[in-house]
């Protein structure tokens, strides 16, 4: 299992590591994403939900832009 980082040095795709790359994020996935994002890094967040960096660093861009990141980081539903 050869492991790939990006120019960004972020952990590239692998189909072992990201099982869910591609399927839509659950309230669940994305209440944790939010809350423990500052906290556990990008990379412990990629291996955890099983998606590459890139895209859950591109989600977390979305829900800020959205004005949705701090909705979900206080759900306090799930985590």
């Amino acid at each position: 299992m050869e492991v790939q980082y990006d120019g960004s040095g972020r952990l590239k795709y692998h189909p072992q590591l990201h099982p869910n790359k591609g399927k839509r994020l659950s309230e669940s996935e994305l209440e944790y994403l939010c809350k423990y994002y500052e906290s556990d890094g990008m990379k412990s967040m990629s291996l955890a939900l099983g998606r590459p960096e890139a895209s859950l660093a591109n989600k977390v861009k979305d829900l800020k832009k959205k004005g949705l990141f701090e909705y979900y980081k206080n759900l306090n539903k799930h985590w």
